[in-house]
């Protein structure tokens, strides 16, 4: 069993391939892209948070900062998109 878990605590996946799946998952062509490695949960499973946007030139407000926004949380070790949050 620990090495099972251990297994699953793994990360195989890289920074770059989270990048490409989680732009899979989108409609539009971001023009900025942040990644961070967050482990998560009571077992601490390592998830890719890759942050894809496209900025406005000059927001109002912090609310109106972005044209279009999204989050995608990608599984680090199997490379399946967890989560997938849009905002417009």
């Amino acid at each position: 069993m620990a090495s099972r878990s251990c297994q699953q605590d793994q990360v195989r996946i890289t920074k770059e391939q989270a990048i490409v799946t989680a732009k899979r998952q989108i409609e539009f062509a971001p023009t900025l892209t942040q990644v961070r490695l967050l482990r998560q949960g009571v077992q601490s499973r390592p998830n890719w948070i890759v942050s894809l946007s496209i900025p406005r030139a000059h927001p109002t407000s912090q609310a109106d900062e972005f044209k279009e926004l999204a989050l995608v949380r990608v599984d680090a070790n199997t490379g399946k998109v967890v989560d997938v949050k849009v905002q417009r």
